[in-house]
C-alpha cells in the first residue's frame, strides 16, 4: 500500500463514518442515557419492575451502541492525525506501522457499518429459527440437519444460547422439522437474513451410485416478540393438536402426549413445541412462537408488496443460497452475489462474512 492508497482508504473511511455518526446520533443517546441515569435515582423508577426491566434494557443496548461507535471513532481520528504528523515529519516508520493496521481500522469501521444496518425495530430480538426440508426425502431432510448443524455452530461461535423448541427426526436420518430460539444481541438482525430457501448440490451418500443431487430446505426465522407488541389471536382462530413429543431434540421423551401443535387457520401458519413435559408451558410457548411467526409474515408481506413478488416455493429457481460441494466447493449468495470457497468452515457456523454481505447489499438497493 503506497501513500495515495492509504490517502483514499483514509477518505473512504472518512466518509463511512460520517454516515454511521448521521445515523448513531450519539448526541442523542447520550442525552438518553443521561435521562435513563435521573430516572434510576428516582426510587418509584424501580417500583414499576415490568417498566425498569424495559429502560434497563435499553440503557445497556444505548450504551453497547456508544461504546462501538466510539472505538470506531477513536480508531479512525487517531489514523488521521497519526498520518499528518507522520507525513510532515517524513516518518517512515510510522506510515508503515499505520500501513499495516490498515486492515484492523477498516475491520472496525466495517463492524460498525454492521451495528447500523442492525437498528432495525425488532434486530436486537433474540431469534426464532424453523427449518423445513423441500421434496427429496432423505437427501433433502438430511441437508436440513445440517443447516441446523451450522446455526447451532454459529450461535455458539458468537456466544449465543440455544434452545430447541420443537425437534422431528427423519426415518433414515436428518430431520423432518425443527425449530430452535437462539438467544443472544441482534440474534435476529443477523439471522433474518437467512429467511428463503437453501439449495445443496453434492455426491448424495444415501445413493450407492454415488450420482449428484440437488436438495432444498426452507429457513424461516422470525423475532422473538415482546409482550408490548400487540398480536391478538382468539381461540377460534387456532386448532390446537397434541401428540408425543419424541426425537433427539426433545428434552423429556415419554408417554403423555405433552406436545403441542398450533394451526392459525387464516393463514396456514404451523408451529409445534414439545420441549417441556407441562403441555400448558408447551402451549404457552407455541403461542408465543405463533405471534412471533405471524408478526414475520406480515414483515414479510408488507415487503413483498413493495417489491412486487411472490412468496417463494420449496424448490429450484426460488433460493436465495446455494451451496456447492461437487463437482466444486463454493457457496454463493443471490442477493449479495458473492461466492465464497470456504465451504467446510461455513458449514461449522462461519456464516458471519456471508451474512454482513448481504447486509450491506440490501442497504445499497
Amino acid at each position: 500500500m503506497d501513500n495515495y492508497e492509504y490517502t483514499e482508504l483514509l477518505k473512504n473511511t472518512s466518509i463511512k463514518m460520517a454516515n454511521i455518526t448521521d445515523v448513531i446520533e450519539p448526541e442523542k443517546i447520550n442525552k438518553r442515557l443521561a435521562e435513563i441515569i435521573e430516572l434510576e435515582n428516582d426510587q418509584e423508577f424501580w417500583n414499576d419492575a415490568a417498566n425498569a426491566a424495559v429502560v434497563q434494557k435499553e440503557k445497556t443496548q444505548l450504551q453497547r451502541k456508544l461504546d462501538k461507535y466510539l472505538v470506531a471513532k477513536n480508531a479512525l481520528d487517531d489514523a488521521l492525525e497519526l498520518y499528518e504528523m507522520a507525513k510532515e515529519e517524513s516518518d517512515e516508520d510510522s506510515i508503515e506501522l499505520l500501513y499495516a493496521d490498515a486492515p484492523s481500522l477498516q475491520d472496525s469501521i466495517r463492524n460498525m457499518e454492521i451495528s447500523v444496518l442492525l437498528s432495525g425495530e425488532t434486530d436486537a430480538n433474540n431469534a426464532i429459527l424453523s427449518i423445513h426440508p423441500g421434496a427429496g426425502g432423505t437427501e433433502s431432510q438430511d441437508w436440513a440437519s445440517m443447516l441446523l448443524r451450522m446455526y447451532k455452530r454459529f450461535a455458539e461461535r458468537r456466544g449465543f444460547s440455544v434452545e430447541v423448541l420443537d425437534y422431528q427426526s427423519g426415518e433414515e436420518a436428518g430431520i423432518k422439522d425443527a425449530t430452535i430460539l437462539i438467544k443472544g444481541e441482534n440474534a435476529y438482525g443477523y439471522l433474518k437474513v437467512e429467511n428463503g430457501i437453501h439449495r445443496l448440490v453434492r455426491i448424495s451418500p444415501f445413493d450407492s451410485n454415488a450420482k449428484r443431487h440437488t436438495s432444498f430446505s426452507s429457513v424461516m426465522v422470525s423475532p422473538e416478540v415482546d409482550d408490548d407488541i400487540n398480536i391478538v389471536i382468539e381461540d377460534k382462530d387456532i386448532r390446537v393438536d397434541t401428540y408425543r413429543s419424541s426425537g433427539a431434540g426433545g428434552q423429556h421423551v415419554n408417554k403423555t402426549e405433552s406436545a403441542i401443535r398450533l394451526t392459525h387457520i387464516a393463514t396456514g401458519v404451523v408451529v409445534q413445541c414439545q420441549n417441556d413435559r407441562s403441555q400448558h408451558k408447551n402451549k404457552a410457548t407455541a403461542m408465543k412462537m405463533l405471534k412471533s411467526r405471524l408478526y414475520e409474515l406480515e414483515l414479510e408481506q408488507q415487503q413483498a408488496e413493495k417489491d412486487g413478488v411472490a412468496k417463494s416455493e420449496i424448490g429450484w429457481g426460488h433460493q436465495i443460497r446455494s451451496y456447492v460441494m461437487q463437482p466444486y466447493q463454493q457457496i454463493k449468495d443471490s442477493r449479495s452475489n458473492e461466492a465464497y470457497s470456504n465451504v467446510t468452515a461455513i458449514l461449522d457456523g462461519d456464516i458471519d462474512e456471508m451474512i454482513e454481505g448481504v447486509l450491506i447489499a440490501q442497504n445499497k438497493q
